[in-house]
């Protein structure tokens, strides 16, 4: 008798705030669903819809109370306008759980800012837009670690990214993930290509 083991499926939270930037997690979520086989849950502040920077209204899997990091890979959050009105919620909790049990922790544009604000950037190299842009976080003690550069950096299961690079973006959190697989390659080089 032959017995058969089957893997447990990647799971991916995606965290979304009002106004968020589509583009940024687009490219994760179609490769990472439709190519990979990764199960991809969006979640929002109460689990209610929330409408992107370009107009396009997600309702979500879940609320953000439902993200428990035992039962997720990484935790991905996209940036956005809602730091820029004072809106956006409060992701120290979050991202310190995840970040404590070893998980994927990825924050892109604003959200990478959010990230310095939770202190999970004082001890990984990280970048963003900008160095002024996680300073405005009074709590944020990571200065010697930011790198500025135009792709994603990966430190410790940490990513993070200016809001220009979600091919980069894309490519870090799956090979953190192991899914860097030669389809994965495949498709982020194409999407890159434009930038060789």
């Amino acid at each position: 008798m032959t017995s058969t083991t089957t893997l447990p499926v990647t799971r991916i939270a995606i965290a979304l705030t009002p106004d968020f930037a589509d583009w940024e997690c687009a490219l994760l979520m179609a490769v990472a669903r439709s190519y990979l086989g990764v199960e991809v849950i969006t979640a929002s502040p109460d689990g209610g819809p929330v409408i992107s920077m370009g107009g396009l209204k997600a309702t979500p899997d879940i609320g953000y109370s439902a993200l428990d990091a035992a039962a997720f890979d990484a935790l991905v959050i996209p940036g956005g306008l809602s730091w820029e009105k004072g809106a956006a919620p409060d992701f120290g909790p979050l991202a310190r759980s995840f970040k404590g049990k070893g998980k994927v922790v990825a924050g892109i544009c604003a959200a990478a800012s959010a990230l310095a604000a939770t202190g999970v950037l004082d001890d990984v190299a990280h970048t963003g837009n900008r160095l002024a842009s996680h300073q405005v976080y009074p709590h944020y003690q990571g200065a010697a670690h930011y790198r500025d550069q135009p792709q994603a950096m990966s430190d410790g299961r940490v990513i993070t990214a200016p809001g220009t690079a979600p091919v980069s973006f894309t490519a870090e959190i799956l090979k953190a993930l192991d899914l860097w697989t030669p389809e994965a390659q495949d498709e982020i080089t194409a999407f890159a290509r434009e930038h060789g």
